[in-house]
């Protein structure tokens, strides 16, 4: 996580909006204040993600930077919105975006392909050296007994990897800012397309 909560990130980007507007600046110039202010601190927050000790960790604070990064962007919009209405005396409440909040646009289903084991490759390889010993005889019997094995290690290998296959779902959201991100799951979410979401933790969840 980054060190600087979202909370403080926005109540950041009011004071320098309020700041801004105290200077009288226009509309269209309080934007690129604002967007320039997000802009730096985002910038800071990606060195202070580079800090952390595992890759899981820099990953989340990233995704956490960049969600901050994307508010701020909006608030700076909101902003301006309301800078213009105030300008032509009719000034209304700017509607607020959930930069974690989503729809899901698709869920796909996918066969995972297991991996066989030792266990199969030993069984298999008996079986097939025992099939191998029925043919032939003297060295041509020794050969049919190891080519048997060979083959039946391999068999007996993928036969295991096969009985180990698993599904996987995967989510396709499309966030209110536009960005979109897909999300795997070893079990059913119980999602379907059209379904309001909202990031939690690692993944999502329906709200």
């Amino acid at each position: 996580m980054i060190r600087r909560p979202l909370i403080l990130a926005v109540a950041i980007t009011a004071l320098f909006s309020t700041s801004a507007f105290a200077q009288n600046l226009s509309p269209k110039a309080q934007y690129a204040y604002d967007t320039k202010q997000a802009s730096t601190r985002y910038a800071d927050d990606k060195k202070l993600c580079a800090e952390e000790s595992s890759s899981k960790a820099r990953m989340q604070c990233l995704r956490d930077a960049k969600g901050e990064y994307d508010q701020a962007i909006i608030n700076a919009k909101a902003a301006q919105k309301a800078g213009n209405s105030y300008a032509g005396q009719n000034s209304k409440p700017a509607q607020q975006i959930c930069a974690d909040c989503g729809k899901v646009l698709a869920v796909n289903v996918t066969e995972k392909a297991g991996e066989g084991g030792a266990l199969g490759m030993i069984g298999g390889g008996v079986a097939g050296a025992l099939l191998g010993r029925q043919v032939g005889g003297g060295r041509g019997k020794d050969l049919a007994t190891l080519a048997g094995a060979a083959g039946g290690a391999f068999a007996g290998k993928q036969v295991e990897g096969h009985m180990k296959n698993s599904k996987v779902w995967t989510v396709t959201v499309q966030y209110e800012t536009g960005a979109k991100a897909d999300f795997a799951f070893d079990q059913d979410p119980g999602l379907a397309a059209g379904d309001l979401v909202r990031n939690s933790g690692n993944g999502i969840a329906r709200r």
